[in-house]
């Protein structure tokens, strides 16, 4: 199995083992945690207001969001996750030091004729840029002597033998940001979904005969106002963390498309 493919497996595994956990997670938080009878009064979290104490007020609060709640702690947490995923990641697949240096030092090599040193070059900068880098100075290295070849069957070979390690090398970088973008969507989406409910709660308080019902009325409220504020929260993260991570991936590619460019006018210009 190529290790491309096996990156892959591993991450579908991940993907895979962290929804269902994060949902599980998230649902124990709401019932244990902010549920917790201690943070009402009365020990009663369906009827009981949030005691004054923190973070027993603050608890007893998100708990009164409802059960959209832990749904949207639950989409904070994926956001959270595939973040940190994605930032370790693209920060492997940058490599060592800057990409910009390592071109810069691959040039040189090559326009010494230092094919090896430049292949070394890349064995130490560890990243996307330097796999794809490697494998056309391979295919350099290979048919740049070939005498069955002419020049430009040469220049094409490793332009192809470029092309297909890009295509291996981009899948990798954009993997899961798909996630982020859904969540950044959803995330607001289930907030409003959330404060509709609440402030359906809270009305039906206010349309009881006589006195209003100041308890459903108050719970309405706090169930709009929390699930507004989680949905929020979610949507602002995810869409940061994506036009991050979308800035970092094209930077990346840049660098890939200037080291195939880098390679192929090297033999283009090879005499």
């Amino acid at each position: 199995m190529s290790k491309e493919a096996s990156t892959g497996k591993a991450q579908s595994l991940f993907v895979a083992i962290v929804f269902p956990l994060v949902l599980i997670i998230s649902v124990g938080v709401y019932m244990f945690v902010l549920g917790d009878p201690g943070n009402f009064e009365n020990g009663d979290p369906i009827k009981g207001h949030p005691i004054a104490e923190n973070p027993g007020r603050l608890y007893g609060t998100i708990y009164k969001g409802g059960f959209i709640v832990p749904i949207l702690l639950s989409v904070n947490l994926i956001i959270i996750i595939f973040s940190v995923e994605r930032f370790i990641t693209l920060n492997r697949a940058k490599g060592k030091g800057r990409i910009e240096s390592f071109l810069g030092k691959v040039r040189a090599e090559l326009a010494n004729d230092h094919v090896d040193a430049a292949i070394t070059a890349c064995d130490e900068q560890q990243g996307s840029v330097a796999n794809v880098m490697r494998s056309g100075l391979e295919k350099y290295k290979t048919v740049l002597y070939d005498a069955t070849h002419d020049k430009e069957s040469r220049l094409q070979s490793v332009k192809q033998e470029l092309e297909e390690a890009t295509a291996l090398e981009l899948p990798m970088l954009s993997k899961n940001l798909v996630i982020l973008s859904t969540c950044a969507s959803i995330s607001t989406l289930l907030g409003l979904i959330g404060t509709v409910l609440g402030m359906i709660r809270a009305f039906s308080a206010l349309a009881t005969a006589g006195t209003p019902d100041a308890s459903a009325l108050s719970t309405g409220i706090s169930e709009a106002l929390i699930n507004t504020a989680f949905g929020i929260t979610g949507s602002c993260i995810a869409i940061i963390m994506f036009n991050f991570f979308s800035t970092k991936i094209d930077a990346i590619t840049h660098g890939i498309d200037e080291a195939g460019f880098s390679v192929s006018q090297t033999l283009a210009n090879h005499k």
